[in-house]
Order: structure tokens, then C-alpha cells, then sequence
């Protein structure tokens, strides 16, 4: 589920989320939407269509790719491409900047701040609008980050802040 960009602010990501993104939305244009649309066309031709499966689901997959389409056409529009290893002011936490942080317990971990789109937990990347990304813009090594998490509030210690481009999955139409 894709979390909405908040109007007033730019939508920001990476080279590679932008290129997965773009990729998607060729993917459907390209090859699902023909095939659904060649599906629904030989469903129609079968008569009656109140009762036709085929005719019914395939309608139905349509709406979803162009419903998909228009989105990821406005999402890309919209896109702010920032590339990571090219920020200037690599001594400070920006977009695409890999923070490596300490809570109190002297726990380490590293985040990369992404954009919305490309946002996955399980990879240390989180959202630029998230909670954590925002106590973290602006900061340097040595600064710490108050916020609000759900297990309430936290501190952590900046411990490094690099900027590196970021290996984005390939798009996966099976995914």
C-alpha cells in the first residue's frame, strides 16, 4: 500500500525508485493492459456478458491498471529525482543521505532516507516523511534525534552520515 504524498511538498526520490517506478507504468501500457484488453474483447464476442466471468473480471483488472496508470503517471510528473551520491552538503542528513545512528543502549543501526514509494523496513529505508527521517534531516554526526515512535518517545545519537547511490530492485511484474 503506497502511502500519499502531502500536497504541499515536493515528491522526492531516488534515480532508481523513479526508474522502477517508470518501468512499472511501461509494463502495464506495454503488456498487461493488451492482454486484458484482447481478453475482455474475445469474452464480449461470446454473448452474453451478465453472466460471463472472463468479461466481468477482465472489466474489472481494466479499471485497476488505468486507476495504476494515471497514478504512476502523476507520481512520475510530480517526481523530484535526487541522486544521492551528488548532495553537496554530505556532512548534514538530506534526502538519499544513509544515516548510521545509536539509541541508549548503544544499539547501531543505519537508515537511508527514500522517497515514499521506495520506503521497505526490512532494508533500513524509510520514508522521508516518516517520523525518524524527520527528527534526522538537517542533523550531523554527533547530534541527536527526539521522536515520536510507537514504542514512545526515542533518542538517537547521529554517529555518521554518507551519501551513496542506493540499488533499487528491479521492477518485478510477478512481485
Amino acid at each position: 500500500m503506497t502511502t500519499p504524498v502531502p500536497t504541499e511538498q515536493r515528491h522526492y526520490m531516488t534515480p532508481g525508485g523513479h526508474r522502477r517506478l517508470r518501468d512499472e507504468l511501461e509494463f502495464l501500457v506495454k503488456t498487461e493492459r493488451p492482454k486484458i484488453v484482447e481478453i475482455v474483447s474475445w469474452a464480449a464476442s461470446n454473448g452474453d456478458r451478465s453472466e460471463n466471468g472472463d468479461y466481468l473480471y477482465g472489466k474489472k483488472r481494466l479499471r485497476e491498471i488505468d486507476r495504476r496508470i494515471r497514478f504512476l503517471m502523476k507520481r512520475l510528473e510530480d517526481a523530484h529525482v535526487v541522486d544521492p551520491g551528488s548532495q553537496q552538503h554530505r556532512d548534514q542528513v538530506f534526502f538519499g543521505a544513509t544515516v548510521v545512528v545509536c539509541d541508549l543502549d548503544g544499539t547501531e543501526s543505519v537508515y537511508s532516507i527514500v522517497g515514499i514509494d521506495e520506503a521497505d523496513p526490512t532494508k533500513g529505508w524509510i520514508s522521508w516523511v516518516s517520523p525518524l527521517a524527520r527528527a534526522l534531516l538537517k542533523l550531523r554526526e554527533g547530534d541527536v534525534a527526539r521522536f515520536a515512535s510507537p514504542m514512545g518517545e526515542r533518542e538517537l545519537e547521529v554517529l555518521e552520515v554518507r551519501y551513496e547511490s542506493l540499488i533499487m530492485p528491479e521492477f518485478d511484474p510477478t512481485a
